[in-house]
């Protein structure tokens, strides 16, 4: 008889291990790191964003004093926007995110206001240069928003569907994460970007 019992000692540990890893034990952490990742490319492109708003900035002041008070509006919005901060930790938190969303928002208005008002630096090198990178900067933060909204999905969708979601409650206490969304009126809609040279 105890012979008996060690046998079916290594089956119910394979059983059990194999039961635990249906349930999300190693799939829910994973999910999360993803998140985790994407979004810290999201503020990767959101910081290179604000490291190029300085030397446009500087660009624009050089060409002309006219307009200053878009200049100040830029300027602003980059310095509050560098102050919403949303550590990882804090992804479950909808306010948070839409407070940094909102505040990356009016960055992106306030650049194109200022391009829309500047249609005479179109020519000059250094200012061209400048708003394409922040053209290209923009693209960059669509495709990391993007990709963090999809990591979130799965991750939500992990952690609310069977098995996973027993190992996502018992052993991780999983909260679903927020994504992106349009919380300013008009930003589900790209701003038209024009550089002058569409023929």
């Amino acid at each position: 008889m105890p012979s008996l019992r060690f046998a079916f000692a290594p089956v119910a540990g394979v059983v059990l291990v194999a039961s635990l890893s249906g349930c999300g034990i190693n799939a829910v952490p994973t999910a999360e790191e993803n998140v985790k990742a994407r979004w810290a490319d999201v503020q990767n492109d959101y910081q290179r964003r604000a490291d190029l708003i300085p030397n446009l900035v500087a660009t624009v002041k050089a060409a002309g004093a006219q307009e200053k008070d878009i200049l100040v509006q830029v300027t602003q919005a980059r310095a509050a926007a560098t102050q919403v901060q949303v550590p990882a930790s804090q992804l479950s938190d909808p306010t948070k995110v839409q407070q940094y969303e909102r505040a990356q928002n009016n960055v992106t208005m306030s650049l194109q206001r200022l391009q829309e008002a500047y249609p005479e630096l179109k020519s000059q090198a250094n200012y061209t240069t400048l708003m394409s990178q922040l053209e290209g900067t923009e693209n960059r933060i669509a495709i990391a928003r993007r990709d963090y909204n999809e990591a979130v999905q799965a991750y939500n969708t992990r952690i609310r569907t069977f098995p996973d979601a027993i190992g996502a409650r018992i052993f991780y206490g999983a909260k679903p994460l927020t994504p992106f969304s349009a919380t300013t009126p008009g930003a589900e809609t790209a701003p038209t970007v024009n550089f002058g040279n569409a023929s």
